[in-house]
Formats: structure tokens, C-alpha cells, sequence
């Protein structure tokens, strides 16, 4: 069964990824702060963990302690994790400099805006991630920035700084209009975890 990896502590999106996993017949591993995930992935590494690695993960940018670039970081440092794909949501309107600065920060492959895009274009958006990591070659090229609303690069050896293309303004954003960029500061996982606790809504 395809594994995939979240890492959100607003309720109402964790419980959406999570239940949209179950109906597209994906295993999720959750997690709803950073230290969490950060924890799990180190047992990855040490080979503390058994059955499927997940093959994308969806970070949500800030998390509580440590935020999403920052899991991500771990991620891509990672000796059996770092070359799955990475893809960061937020809630906060970034300007086409802190686009390209976060999503070069977390090594990703790409930046979604809340509230994301319908379930269907949204799982054609993360699939592809996952199709472009696994055709991955040694001397890969810039992709074109992605359509209103997301940013997009190409799968990159770990370690390396993806390049990537202004994004344009997002599309259905949410009403937190903060030009702020997302400041840096992983539930135990499982198919199905605990209801999620912490996480304040208005810091996303």
C-alpha cells in the first residue's frame, strides 16, 4: 500500500488529508509537530521502523517548534528518506522572493497555498512529485513555474538547492493576507492516529 507522510497541526486539514488518504487507499503517517516527525525519522534511520516508507511528504510551513522547512532539512539529510518528495502548504501570501527562498530552504518540490485545491487536482498535483522523484536523472532541469497558486522544481539530488521560478499569486487564498514570511522556529504514527492536539488555526 502507497505510504505518505503529513506533518499539520490544524485539525480540520489533518483530519481532511488524512481521510482523503483512507478513500484513495493510502496509508498515512501522521505526525502534528515537527519534534515528532523529526523523532520518527531518525528510527527510520536507525532501522527502527518496519513496513512501507512513505514516498511524499506534506509539511505544513509553520508548526509548532520546529517548522516545516525545518523537517524537511531532516528529511533530505535522511539516508533512506531523502529523495521522497516534499511538498509545503501554507496559509500566508508570499512574495515571489519567499516563495523561491522557502521551497530552496526545505529542498521542495513543491508549495501549495491554503485552502488547497480541489481533491482531485490535488492528487494529480502530489502524484506528479512522486512520478518526478522516481524518473529522477543525475543532471535534471528547472521545471516551469506551476499554475496560480503553486510553485514547482524538479527533483534534486539531497543536498542540493532546488531552482525554481516565481511563482504568481495564489489562487483562493485564505483571508490571512500577512506578507510575513512563514517564521522558522513532528502523534505517534499510524494508518489511523488520535485526534490531533495543539495547533492554534490562526497560525496558519
Amino acid at each position: 500500500m502507497p505510504t505518505w507522510m503529513v506533518v499539520e497541526d490544524e485539525p480540520d486539514i489533518y483530519e481532511l488529508l488524512l481521510a482523503m488518504f483512507e478513500i484513495w487507499g493510502i496509508q498515512g503517517v501522521a505526525f502534528v509537530d515537527g519534534p515528532e516527525a523529526v523523532a520518527w525519522v531518525e528510527d527510520v534511520d536507525q532501522g527502527r521502523v518496519r513496513g512501507e516508507l512513505p514516498e511524499v511528504a506534506l509539511l505544513d510551513v509553520r508548526l509548532p517548534q520546529l517548522s516545516g522547512p525545518e523537517v524537511a532539512q531532516r528529511l533530505r539529510r535522511s539516508s533512506r528518506l531523502g529523495q521522497i518528495g516534499i511538498v509545503l502548504i501554507t496559509a500566508y501570501r508570499l512574495s515571489p522572493e519567499q516563495e523561491k527562498n522557502v521551497i530552496a530552504e526545505a529542498q521542495a518540490d513543491l508549495l501549495l497555498f491554503k485552502p488547497l485545491p480541489a481533491l482531485a487536482e490535488l492528487r494529480e498535483m502530489i502524484e506528479g512529485v512522486i512520478a518526478k522523484r522516481k524518473q529522477a536523472v543525475p543532471d535534471p532541469q528547472p521545471l516551469e513555474t506551476g499554475g496560480a497558486g503553486v510553485s514547482e522544481s524538479v527533483a534534486l539530488p539531497a543536498g542540493t538547492a532546488p531552482a525554481v521560478e516565481p511563482a504568481s499569486p495564489p489562487r483562493g487564498s485564505s483571508s490571512v493576507g500577512e506578507q510575513t514570511p512563514p517564521q522558522p522556529p513532528g502523534e505517534q504514527p499510524g494508518t489511523r492516529p488520535g485526534e490531533p492536539t495543539g495547533g492554534d488555526d490562526a497560525e496558519h
